[in-house]
């Protein structure tokens, strides 16, 4: 059972990270939903998983621009 819910988590923080989003409010959504999946994963707080996954997926795809979109 522990291993199964590491991976769940694994998958779910993944996934966050392979889409950031076109602007700031949509990389606060995905982020946010991401922290959110986890912290529900994990029987954490849904709602402080909300915030740092928010916060960390703006900061993430703002310092890295390049790293979630596609290339066309």
């Amino acid at each position: 059972m522990r291993r199964a819910k590491f991976i769940a988590v694994a998958v779910v923080g993944f996934a966050g990270l392979a889409a950031c989003g076109d602007t700031v409010g949509e990389q606060a959504l995905v982020g946010a939903g991401t922290g959110a999946a986890t912290a529900a994963a994990t029987g954490g707080n849904l709602g402080t998983g909300a915030v740092v996954g928010g916060a960390a997926n703006v900061a993430y795809c703002q310092a890295n621009p390049g790293a979630c979109r596609s290339i066309n």
